[in-house]
């Protein structure tokens, strides 16, 4: 039996019609868009269009023309980090951050203050009030932890960055897709997504959305041709022209039409329901069992089906490893990009193993893998 549980890292397999709508364009579109007067450009437009629409729709954003689309959710990070941050500003993370955050806030020489999270990655909001000083710009936070899956009470943190006037920037690779994510209640002012995770479509397109205000405030990273106002040299400054310069994805843009499409009909209940049910199984399977230590929260409550696990007196590379090569169970071993994450949990330099389920998965493959993890276990400490 072979099983995947990286969807942490990319889903898979891909929504119904993937790779189905993609084809299509590949082999009967073809063309670009906003460059040519004929069908078949004209059909590629009102896909990407209609892309856009289904984002508003998912998000509960109003204005399509903010859409953006980038190659990745990190991608989208660095526009809207480099395009509205310059040295000396001071931004607020969480202790929790991806270093799609953090690297880029590194080498621009951004002051930064990490609010703490507990040993469950669980932060306090009102934290963030003593960390605000007068140069302080902005606040960007992940939803959720993409080691642990503790999802972090935003629509708070969003209150607080208005009373500040704050920016507030937030990171949802790993809830976009399974949970409700109001772009009104949380107070963004920029959300930042992927479309190769829990929104099921291919790796190579992600985004954001992103308020008037703020793209106002925010220099394009890439200028180039857009196809129009193509009488100027200089970057058109009206949306999403602005920052989507140069050829896009539009097979991945295609394709994320297909995922969207299934999840606003499939709904984000049901997946979510689902995968936090399989995540249940996992919990109450590998509880009690020798060696192995659960990082972060231990129940259901506010949380993704990502979990994370520390075999104590092993390598956990050799554990991940054993599970494929004996087993065909597919993780993820290390430290996940998010080193100050494992600090926090007391997993650094160690990382983890971590399982990260999708709802295609199945309550016959979570038995297998509880069985399989014990026998790799018990076989290691022989």
């Amino acid at each position: 039996m072979n099983v995947y549980l990286d969807h942490g890292a990319t889903s898979f397999p891909k929504a119904p019609g993937v790779v189905q709508k993609m084809t299509h364009y590949l082999n009967n579109i073809g063309c670009n868009i906003n460059r040519g007067a004929y069908g078949s450009s004209f059909e590629a437009e009102n896909i990407v269009y209609e892309t856009r629409e289904f984002l508003c729709e998912l998000f509960h954003f109003q204005k399509s023309e903010n859409v953006v689309f980038t190659k990745n959710i990190t991608e989208s990070l660095n526009v809207l980090l480099k395009g509205c941050l310059k040295e000396k500003d001071h931004v607020i993370v969480s202790s929790m951050e991806h270093n799609a955050v953090m690297r880029p806030l590194h080498e621009m020489k951004v002051e930064y203050t990490k609010v703490p999270c507990n040993y469950l990655g669980e932060i306090n909001p009102k934290d963030i009030k003593k960390y605000i000083k007068p140069n302080t710009k902005a606040v960007v936070m992940l939803h959720a932890s993409n080691v642990c899956g503790t999802i972090l009470p935003l629509e708070e943190v969003g209150k607080i960055c208005k009373e500040n006037k704050l920016l507030f920037i937030i990171d949802t690779a790993q809830t976009a897709g399974f949970l409700d994510i109001d772009y009104e209640k949380l107070g963004a002012d920029a959300i930042a997504f992927t479309g190769h995770k829990g929104l099921l479509g291919p790796q190579g397109i992600g985004g954001f959305l992103i308020s008037d205000d703020m793209a106002n405030k925010v220099n394009s990273l890439i200028q180039g041709g857009t196809g129009s106002l193509s009488e100027y040299e200089e970057q058109p400054i009206y949306m999403p022209d602005k920052f989507e310069a140069g050829t896009m994805n539009i097979p991945g843009i295609y394709g994320l039409h297909a995922a969207l499409e299934y999840i606003l009909v499939q709904r984000l209940e049901y997946i979510q329901k689902k995968e936090l049910e399989l995540l249940g199984r996992f919990i109450e399977g590998i509880g009690n069992m020798p060696y192995v230590q659960i990082i972060g929260k231990k129940d259901l409550k506010n949380r993704t089906s990502i979990l994370s696990i520390d075999v104590k007196d092993l390598d956990q590379g050799e554990i991940a490893y054993d599970l494929y090569k004996e087993f065909g169970i597919m993780t993820r071993c290390g430290l996940h990009c998010a080193p100050s994450a494992h600090q926090i949990l007391k997993t650094f330099p160690k990382g983890t193993i971590r399982f990260s389920f999708g709802h295609k998965n199945t309550i016959k493959e979570v038995d297998y893998v509880i069985e399989s993890l014990h026998k790799c276990i018990k076989k290691s400490h022989i």
